[in-house]
C-alpha cells in the first residue's frame, strides 16, 4: 500500500467517525476562508488536500507559491499539514480551488515591513532566473536585480538557481505586491567589516603577497587577504607604464608593499616595484664616469632633458651639455623618444643621480681664427721698444712712475 493511499484511508476513517450534523459544521466553507487540510496527493501540476469537506479540494500549481514552480514536490510534500485560502467553491461539479499562495503573502508583508525597517539579513532561495534578475520566494515574490547580486559584474547567472543567498529588502510595496532585494548590500557590509580586519593587521612597508582582482587605466586592485588595495599606475614597475596591463593581467598572484594606509576610508594603497629591487641597484657596478652610453630621451623640460641610460634610470643633461652651440630650449635639439649618445659626467647611485652630456660625444666645430691687430710701440727708459698687442691695456707701476719722472723731472723734488 502506498503512502498516498494510506493517508486517504486515514481521512475517509476520521470522517466515517462523525455524525452528519457535526460534519456539516466542520465542512462549512466559504469563498475567502482561511483553512487547514492535509495534502493527500501530489502531482505535477497540483496537490490535492483534504479538509474534511465532502470532496476534496485542489491547489493549482500556480497557487502554491508567489514564484514560478516547475512541480508540486518543490512546494508541498505527501502528509503535511498546510493552511490554505478557499478561492473557489462549485458544488455540482464538486471544485473546491485552495490558495497556499495567497495565506503565505498575507503573512509574509507584516514580517517583511518588520524585516525591512529592522535592516534584518534573510536567507533566501533563488527560485528562478529571468531577464533583469534573480526571483526568489519570501513569502511573496521577491526580486534580487542583476546590479544587485553581487559586488562585481556577472554576465550570465544561469548557475544561480537553487542557490541560496543572504539579501536584505531594498524596497516594499504591499500595495503593488512589490519586494526589491538585495545581496550586494550584505556582501559590502561583510566585505567592509572584513576590511577593517585586515586593516587593523597590516603595516606600512610591509610586503605581502596578492592576487590581481581587475585593472583600471589608473592602476589596479590587489586582493590580499579578502580585500583589495590600490596598485597606482606609477607603482606598477621601475620604468614608465602607459596602462597596467602592459604589466599584469587579472588572476595573476603579484608580491606588493603596503605604502599607506587610511582605515577611515578603508583605503590601502600598495606598491609592486617596491617589493622588487631598484633599478638603481642593479646598476651600481654597470656604468662609471667617463662612459659613453646609449640613452633615450624621456622628458624635456626647461633647463635640460632627461635621458633613461636603463630600465628605470634616468640622468640629466643639462641645456648647457646639448650641444656646442647656444641653445634656448631642449626641443631645438631634441624630441622625446629619441636615440642619443651621451657621456656620463657624473654617476652617484646612492643619490640616484646621473649628469650626462651629449655633447662631450661630439666633435667640437672649428673656431674661427682672430682677425690681427695692429701693433704699438712704446720706448722705456733705457731705449729700447716694447711691443703691445693690446692698445687698451694699461701700463705698469712701473712704466707709469718712469714716464712721470721723465715728464716732471726736478718739480718733484720740492716735495722732498
Amino acid at each position: 500500500m502506498s503512502e498516498e493511499t494510506k493517508i486517504q484511508d486515514s481521512v475517509q476513517e476520521s470522517q466515517q467517525g462523525l455524525s452528519q450534523d457535526e460534519l456539516e459544521n466542520i465542512v462549512s466553507l466559504k469563498k475567502g476562508d482561511i483553512v487547514t487540510g492535509t495534502i493527500v496527493k501530489v502531482e505535477d501540476n497540483q496537490a490535492t488536500v483534504s479538509l474534511g469537506y465532502k470532496y476534496d479540494g485542489v491547489v493549482p500549481l500556480r497557487e502554491l507559491s508567489s514564484v514560478q514552480l516547475d512541480s508540486a514536490n518543490d512546494a508541498v510534500k505527501l502528509g503535511e499539514e498546510i493552511t490554505l485560502k478557499v478561492i473557489t467553491i462549485d458544488d455540482e461539479k464538486e471544485k473546491l480551488v485552495l490558495s497556499k499562495k495567497a495565506v503565505d503573502g498575507e503573512k509574509a508583508w507584516d514580517s517583511l515591513q518588520a524585516q525591512f525597517e529592522a535592516g534584518e539579513v534573510l536567507e533566501v532561495t533563488v527560485a528562478d532566473v529571468v531577464k533583469g534578475g534573480l526571483v526568489v520566494d519570501v513569502g511573496v515574490r521577491g526580486f534580487i536585480p542583476a546590479s544587485m547580486v553581487e559586488r562585481h559584474f556577472v554576465e550570465d547567472f544561469k548557475d544561480y538557481k537553487g542557490r541560496t543567498l543572504n539579501v536584505k529588502i531594498k524596497e516594499i510595496d504591499r500595495e503593488n505586491n512589490k519586494i526589491i532585494l538585495s545581496a550586494k548590500d550584505v556582501l559590502e557590509q561583510e566585505f567592509e567589516k572584513n576590511k577593517q580586519n585586515v586593516i587593523s593587521g597590516l603595516e606600512v612597508g610591509q610586503e605581502l603577497d596578492g592576487t590581481v582582482q581587475r585593472l583600471t587605466p589608473f592602476g589596479a586592485f590587489v586582493d590580499i587577504g579578502g580585500v583589495d588595495g590600490l596598485v597606482h599606475v606609477s607603482e606598477m614597475s621601475w620604468q614608465h607604464v602607459a596602462h597596467p596591463k602592459d604589466v599584469v593581467t587579472e588572476g595573476q598572484s603579484v608580491r606588493v608593499k603596503v605604502l599607506k594606509l587610511d582605515p577611515n576610508a578603508g583605503k590601502i594603497s600598495l606598491s609592486i616595484k617596491a617589493a622588487q629591487p631598484g633599478p638603481w641597484e642593479s646598476v651600481s657596478g654597470q656604468f662609471k664616469t667617463g662612459d659613453i652610453v646609449t640613452g633615450t630621451v624621456r622628458r624635456l623640460v626647461t633647463f635640460g632633458a632627461f635621458v633613461e641610460i636603463a630600465p628605470g634610470v634616468e640622468g640629466l643633461v643639462h641645456i648647457s651639455q646639448i650641444a656646442h652651440r647656444h641653445v634656448a630650449t631642449p626641443q631645438e635639439v631634441l624630441k622625446e623618444g629619441q636615440e642619443v649618445q651621451a657621456k656620463i659626467l657624473d654617476f652617484n647611485p646612492s643619490e640616484k643621480r646621473v649628469s650626462l652630456s651629449i655633447k662631450e660625444t661630439e666633435e667640437a666645430p672649428e673656431q674661427a681664427p682672430r682677425a690681427e691687430r695692429p701693433q704699438r710701440e712704446r720706448s722705456d727708459r733705457g731705449g729700447f721698444k716694447e711691443k703691445i698687442d693690446n692698445p687698451n691695456v694699461s701700463l705698469s707701476n712701473q712704466s707709469m712712475s718712469f714716464n712721470l719722472g721723465e715728464r716732471f723731472g726736478d718739480k718733484l723734488s720740492k716735495f722732498k
